[in-house]
């Protein structure tokens, strides 16, 4: 899809028809926590901002286009990852600045962050952009537009930061942008695209303490500690009934209870192979040779501490019991 070379026009078509499609495009999203994570901390930050500011359209230059009076700022912002043929996988996200009167976004600081991050993270590469809010905004399209010279198809993620205590699914979209003909007229809209959350066992101990973070306004050393084994032992248990799940499918899978899975027989097969063999003959070689090593080296050390304090006594009992060369009689000193 080529990128046009000027914004154009906001998206004429009603709300429910730009987001209620489907991605036809037959990508694979993969989304890693630490994206919420940042939006989610971007936002919080621009509210607490504002609500101290008392003006929520002047609290940042990055937040602030498309929010109605009385709402919370939008904040806006670059996710950046990879992607692998027909899979995108998205790792990380930076802020934008976006003008807070025309919208337009600051390419300087644009660039200026792509050379940074490129230096740390050479394989990143920006997919699209995020923003917060309910609902897709008409002011969207100019932004996503705007991006098409760094990633002719960019995604769209939005986050929607309204408590709703009866969803249980994570309130974020992800869209994809797609050529349609409205009205006689082609136009591109936003397309809803299905995604998974895709961590690994660092960002889900990471994502798990924080979810379990308490204040540390009076609290003790104590209660950090337990805080931070509380969270390790979450970590664990997680793990722990993952592996399960594992076994019970594959005793399933043995059984013929369900079809066998080539593909995932490989995934476990593959993940199997990389734990130590701790039932191996070699293993076993190495660790006995490894224990009595360790068993030497402190048998020696508790030798040379015994010698050191024989030494110690010997010279104590030689200085107590020195005597003149010669004694009366012409017999010489006792030792």
């Amino acid at each position: 899809m080529s990128a046009p070379s000027e914004a154009a026009p906001a998206v004429s078509a009603p709300a429910p028809a730009t987001t209620a499609a489907a991605s036809s495009g037959g990508f694979t999203f993969k989304l890693h926590p630490l994206v919420i994570v940042n939006v989610s901390d971007h936002h919080t930050r621009v509210k607490a901002q504002a609500a101290c500011s008392g003006d929520s359209s002047s609290s940042s230059s990055a937040a602030g286009a498309g929010a109605a009076a009385g709402q919370p700022p939008r904040v806006f912002g670059c996710v950046i990852g990879v992607q692998r043929g027909r899979t995108v996988e998205i790792f990380n996200s930076f802020e934008l600045v976006l003008d807070p009167v025309s919208g337009t976004l600051d390419r300087a600081f644009l660039e200026k962050k792509q050379e940074l991050y490129k230096k740390v993270f050479p394989d990143f590469y920006v997919l699209g952009w995020y923003s917060t809010g309910s609902d897709v905004h008409d002011t969207d399209m100019q932004i996503h537009k705007a991006l098409m010279d760094v990633n002719e198809s960019p995604v769209y993620l939005l986050l929607n930061p309204t408590i709703n205590l009866s969803q249980k699914d994570l309130p974020v979209t992800i869209y994809e942008s797609e050529l349609h003909v409205i009205d006689g007229s082609p136009q591109l809209i936003f397309v809803r695209s299905n995604y998974t959350i895709e961590t690994v066992e660092a960002e889900r101990i990471s994502v798990d303490h924080v979810a379990h973070l308490k204040p540390s306004d009076g609290g003790s050393a104590a209660t950090q500690l337990a805080a931070h084994l509380t969270g390790i032992h979450s970590a664990i248990k997680m793990l722990n009934s993952r592996v399960r799940v594992i076994h019970q499918y594959l005793v399933a899978m043995q059984k013929g209870d369900i079809p066998v899975d080539n593909s995932l027989l490989r995934q476990v097969s593959s993940l199997v192979r990389r734990l130590p063999a701790m039932e191996s003959q070699k293993f076993q070689d190495d660790f006995l040779m490894e224990y009595n090593d360790t068993l030497l080296m402190t048998y020696l050390a508790m030798f040379t501490n015994c010698s050191s304090t024989m030494n110690e006594l010997v010279e104590k009992i030689n200085t107590s019991y020195e005597r003149p060369t010669t004694r009366r009689g012409g017999r010489g000193a006792f030792m």
